[in-house]
């Protein structure tokens, strides 16, 4: 049976139903008033001369109604890039239909196709459904290392050359 959806990457045109999606992700993870994500702000990083990032939407009757936004990290170890998935949304409305599993499968096989170590991205730890999800495909928690974030007052201050504490 075809699936009732297509997958296919992102173009300038779609930024509108990029913001869309990922202020959609944002208000699901409780996190819509830390979003600022513009049609502008991503114009650059997606489609400028050099793009930070690519994503892939996932269409239901020619409409945007998931996406896999992703871009590459390097393993000096390896020497090898890995893939880094910031972002997979589907809308509550065309959950269980397989678009979900359908985007990973896309970032799985541009992984292998571009020889990359590995895919890896974060999720939120009461975020059930999801992790639940990544587990059916086989995917692992990281235990043996901390993600930390610099930003704000102390990126701020650190590249003016103070130390916090």
């Amino acid at each position: 049976m075809k699936p009732g959806f297509t997958l296919r990457p992102a173009v300038e045109p779609d930024l509108p139903d990029i913001v869309r999606l990922i202020r959609g992700l944002a208000e699901y993870e409780n996190l819509l008033h830390e979003t600022t994500v513009s049609e502008d702000s991503l114009r650059t990083p997606l489609f400028g001369p050099l793009p930070r990032a690519c994503a892939v939407l996932a269409e239901v009757n020619a409409q945007p109604a998931g996406i896999a936004l992703f871009f590459y990290t390097f393993s000096t170890f390896k020497a090898r890039s890995n893939i880094f998935l910031e972002d997979l949304f589907v809308e509550p409305a065309h959950r269980g239909a397989g678009i979900g599993l359908a985007l990973m499968r896309h970032v799985a096989h541009r992984a292998i196709s571009e020889n990359c170590r590995f895919v890896e991205w974060r999720v939120l730890n009461w975020n059930r459904p999801s992790i639940d999800f990544y587990q059916c495909i086989g995917a692992e928690p990281i235990t043996d290392w901390h993600t930390r974030q610099l930003g704000g007052d102390a990126l701020a201050a650190l590249a003016e050359g103070h130390t916090h504490g």
